[in-house]
């Protein structure tokens, strides 16, 4: 029986390049970019496992190095708060979802007076 705190555990959900990256990590917030959800502490192959999935092996190397990323609010599909890390994994997108690459505020509505 671990005596250890619960440490919070988040799934991250989100589209870069027409992929749908799934990561976990401790922290997630607003950050001090507006527009941007800051994820720190990312969290990787804490299982134990024989089977060595390439693309959480792609989402380490792709990580290795940062401590903290900023993604953009219109990329994140969902934010899960979870007991159990799963494996972090690229997939493909599919279905129905669309990205809408927007930002946030438009400039004018171009007419001309």
């Amino acid at each position: 029986m671990h005596n250890m705190s619960k440490k919070n555990l988040f799934r991250v959900v989100f589209m870069s390049q027409g992929q749908v990256y799934e990561i976990y990590a401790r922290e997630v917030g607003h950050g001090a970019m507006f527009g941007f959800i800051e994820i720190e502490q990312l969290v990787f192959g804490e299982r134990t496992t024989l089977v060595v999935d390439p693309s959480e092996e792609r989402i380490k190397s792709e990580f290795e190095h940062v401590t903290r990323t900023y993604l953009p609010m219109h990329s994140i599909i969902r934010i899960d708060e979870v007991e159990k890390q799963g494996t972090s994994k690229i997939s493909k997108l599919e279905g129905n979802v669309t990205q809408f690459p927007m930002p946030i505020y438009t400039p004018g509505d171009g007419s001309k007076s």
